[in-house]
């Protein structure tokens, strides 16, 4: 078995990017987003990228850093609302977007790590999703054709994986995540928690190694939170005879 485990976000991503690379990010919004492998594709200036992603971070944090970069000439997402610049960007001209509904745009990276290379969906028929696609009725209704997505590298976040490969996300980070590492030619994986060989439950594994081609333990995780939205807690006084 190859050695998958690589020190440093720099060394899991030695010899795999280039300018004009797709690339897919696994997450959503700031949730289960690859901190570091992020922060060592800025850090290496590649430029001109296409990236696939649910969302492109916050304007300091996540793929923000990227955009604020001029790394990445275009966007393929579901949702822009958290980040002004990328809105400035585009409305500008300076930035492509090829926008899709949060499910199609899962089902086309999901069907590109199936290798089906299109698919028909009802989602967006009849509106501007659908301009310049092509549209087919099937029990007399119509449906829209989508293209499968495949990327250069994916690049993905679990919560633990052991030295094959194999990962467990935790919660929300299974969005995006699990299928994109099946989509990439090459996935890279970042973990919080780096296990022994076998000590995984297989019935628990989300991404079986033979997907993941170089994992490395995440130094550190910020975590950020896009939205804190917190509600005061009420204190109840228990009264006679009351249970507690």
């Amino acid at each position: 078995m190859a050695n998958k485990v690589q020190k440093t976000a720099e060394e899991a991503l030695a010899g795999l990017l280039f300018d004009g690379m797709t690339i897919m990010a696994g997450g959503f919004g700031l949730c289960g987003i690859p901190e570091n492998l992020i922060a060592a594709i800025r850090a290496s200036g590649v430029k001109d990228l296409t990236v696939v992603s649910n969302n492109c971070g916050v304007d300091d944090f996540g793929l923000g850093v990227l955009l604020a970069g001029g790394q990445i000439r275009k966007m393929i997402s579901s949702y822009v609302g958290e980040n002004k610049l990328f809105a400035e960007l585009y409305l500008s001209g300076k930035l492509e977007l090829e926008f899709n509904p949060q499910g199609t745009l899962a089902e086309r990276i999901r069907a590109g790590g199936a290798g089906i290379p299109a698919f028909f969906t009802k989602t967006g028929v009849g509106t501007l999703v659908a301009e310049g696609k092509e549209v087919r009725v099937f029990d007399g209704e119509e449906y829209v054709m989508e293209r499968g997505l495949t990327a250069d590298l994916s690049i993905v976040k679990a919560w633990r994986g052991d030295a094959e490969g194999n990962l467990v996300y935790r919660r929300t980070a299974r969005n995006f995540n699990p299928m994109m590492a099946t989509a990439g030619k090459v996935t890279v994986a970042e973990v919080e928690e780096l296990v022994e060989v076998g000590s995984i439950d297989p019935d628990h594994i989300h991404t079986p190694g033979i997907y993941v081609d170089r994992l490395l333990k995440g130094p550190a995780f910020e975590k950020r939170i896009e939205q804190l939205t917190v509600r005061k807690r009420e204190l109840q006084t228990a009264g006679a005879g009351d249970e507690v």
